[in-house]
C-alpha cells in the first residue's frame, strides 16, 4: 500500500498573472504579425501554464499522478499551481452517512432476524483509499454489509433461548455498536477508512417468527411477574402468621395455619378481584 505524502504547491494567483501577461504578449504577436512567437507563448500558455492551476475547497483533497506514479496529496484548501502533466483526482475528506439497507440473517442461536446499521466514516488515508482498492465507496458497502452479518452470527437476539449469554443484540446495544465500530475499523483500514460511529438502526426478528417469539417474550415476562407476586405473597404471609403468634392474638393449630396460608396465597396472588366470605361460625365450623 501507498503512504500518504502531503504536499504544499506554490500559489496558483501567480502562475495566473503570469497566465495573463503571456494571453496580453501572445495577442501583441499577433498584431504585430509575429505568428510564430504568438504560437510559442499560446503552446507554452495553455499547455504549462493554465493546466497547472488547480482549486482545493475546504475538506477536499486532490491526488496527483505523474506517468502512473504517486505525486502526492494536497490537503491544504485554496488556489495551487502543480506540475501540469500530472492527473489530479478530487477525494473527499468530508465525513460519510451510510445507511445500511436491512439485512435477513441468523443470530448465533439460528434464529432469522433482520437487522442494519448506520455508519459514519470519513477517510484519513488519501493514498490508500485511491490505489489500495478499486473503488473505496463500494468497499465501503460491502465490507459494512459482511461485518454486521458477522456480528449478527456472534450474538443471541435475546436471553430467551441463550439465557448464559452475556451480551445479545437486543440488551447490549452500547457494546455491540462499540465491536461493530472495532470491527469495520479494522476492515477498512486497508483503504484508509476510518470509521467514526456505528450503532445498530434496526432489529427485529424476521416475519416468519415474529409472532411466535413476541408469545415467548410476553409469556416469560407474565412468569417474571408472577414470581416475584409469590415471592412477595409468601413473605406476607410469613409476616402475619409471625405477628399473630407474636401478639398471641389467636392460637392456630396446623389444620388452621395451613388454610390460612392457602387462602391469603389465593388473595394475594389471584390476578382478579376476590370476593370475601365471612365466616359466623367458630373456626372449626
Amino acid at each position: 500500500m501507498n503512504t500518504e505524502k502531503i504536499i504544499n504547491p506554490p500559489s496558483g494567483y501567480t502562475a495566473f498573472v503570469l497566465f495573463l501577461a503571456l494571453v496580453a504578449a501572445m495577442v501583441l504577436s499577433f498584431l504585430a504579425e509575429a505568428v510564430a512567437i504568438g504560437a510559442i507563448i499560446g503552446v507554452v500558455n495553455f499547455v504549462l501554464i493554465l493546466p497547472g492551476l488547480v482549486i482545493v475547497n475546504p475538506n477536499e483533497s486532490k491526488v496527483l499522478t505523474l506517468f502512473g506514479s504517486y505525486v502526492g496529496t494536497v490537503k491544504k484548501d485554496g488556489f495551487f499551481w502543480v506540475n501540469p502533466f500530472t492527473i489530479k483526482k478530487k477525494v473527499s475528506l468530508r465525513a460519510f452517512n451510510l445507511n445500511g439497507q436491512q439485512l435477513k440473517v441468523n443470530d448465533s442461536v439460528g434464529n432469522p432476524i433482520e437487522i442494519a446499521a448506520v455508519i459514519v466514516w470519513q477517510i484519513k488515508d488519501t493514498a490508500n483509499a485511491v490505489f489500495a482498492v478499486e473503488n473505496y465507496l463500494q468497499y465501503v458497502n460491502i465490507q459494512s454489509e459482511a461485518a454486521v452479518r458477522h456480528l449478527a452470527n456472534s450474538f443471541p437476539y435475546d436471553n430467551i433461548e441463550d439465557e448464559t449469554a452475556s451480551i445479545t443484540l437486543r440488551g447490549g446495544a452500547e457494546q455491540v455498536s462499540h465491536l461493530l465500530e472495532k470491527e469495520l475499523n479494522e476492515r477498512l483500514d486497508r483503504a484508509g477508512i476510518e470509521v467514526l460511529e456505528a450503532r445498530i438502526s434496526h432489529l427485529a426478528y424476521s416475519p416468519e417468527i415474529a409472532h411466535t417469539m413476541l408469545q415467548r417474550q410476553q409469556a416469560s415476562a407474565i412468569i417474571s411477574a408472577r414470581r416475584l407476586i409469590v415471592e412477595g405473597a409468601v413473605g406476607m404471609v410469613e409476616m402475619a402468621l409471625a405477628r399473630l403468634s407474636e401478639k398471641k392474638i389467636v392460637d392456630l393449630d396446623e389444620e388452621r395455619k395451613a388454610a390460612m396460608v392457602s387462602n391469603l396465597l389465593v388473595v394475594l396472588c389471584g390476578d382478579r378481584s376476590v370476593n370475601p366470605v365471612v365466616n359466623t361460625g367458630t373456626l372449626y365450623h
